[in-house]
């Protein structure tokens, strides 16, 4: 079945990005003439998503009217713990918006990326998908090693890992409703300790009990926006994700 839905995480703060990341969410940025995060939800709505739920936290109100001026499209869900959790937390939030057993793509709000990205999720026949790209020097990486196609572990630091590093994560990846049920579960143990966990290592927490897939595009042009130096280099990429 084709994907519907996606999950946008968009509750940080952006204090990496100072007096931009105060006035507004990141996912305002503007590199071209429209904000990033209107250009992503142009992006998915090409691909046939109809429904995006949008985790928001820091100046919510901001993605309330963007809702609001987006017809049907948008679902809002606010992380109100958002300056003291992790995204991890705001994944799991996300099921106040969805229907039992929906799937989504999952992506973040400052991240730029080409169509062609969505268009390989929704055509790959897997359920579930964790997209990786070939190195892009952005200085912040998290690589990630595979057993064949299979997650085994993420992490900033190559050492940490094992020889089979397969690419670097993306930040795009297709959710089934079975792993993301599957991913509460792991999420609600992780909060026992702490809420201030990561999406990426609940994943990867999950990945111990099933498989998840991960495919390697080499050339694909994407950037995520935490600081000064992420933005210059995404507004140098910037052509290649129109």
């Amino acid at each position: 079945m084709r994907t519907r839905t996606a999950v946008i995480l968009a509750a940080g703060m952006g204090t990496r990005l100072g007096s931009l990341g105060r006035e507004a969410p990141k996912g305002f940025l503007r590199l071209g003439e429209k904000t990033i995060i209107q250009e992503s939800l142009e992006k998915l709505t090409k691909v046939g998503v109809r429904k995006v739920v949008l985790v928001t936290g820091h100046l919510s109100e901001m993605y309330d009217e963007l809702a609001a001026r987006n017809g049907n499209l948008i679902r809002t869900v606010k992380n109100e713990v958002y300056a003291d959790s992790g995204s991890g937390y705001s994944l799991y939030l996300a099921e106040k918006a969805l229907e039992p057993g929906e799937g989504f793509f999952l992506l973040e709000s400052d991240l730029i990326y080409e169509g062609r990205a969505l268009e390989i999720l929704r055509d790959d026949p897997r359920p579930d998908l964790i997209l990786l790209s070939g190195r892009t020097g952005s200085g912040d990486e998290v690589y990630v090693e595979t057993r064949g196609e299979d997650l085994v572990a993420m992490a900033k630091d190559k050492a940490a890992l094992g020889p089979e590093i397969r690419g670097e994560l993306v930040g795009l990846s297709k959710i089934s409703g079975e792993l993301f049920a599957a991913y509460r579960r792991t999420a609600e143990a992780l909060f026992q300790t702490s809420l201030k966990v990561e999406y990426e290592a609940a994943l990867t927490q999950t990945a111990k009990e099933r498989s998840i897939p991960c495919r390697l595009v080499p050339d694909l042009a994407w950037a995520e926006i935490d600081d000064e130096n992420h933005l210059a280099r995404a507004r140098g990429i910037y052509d290649k994700t129109k």
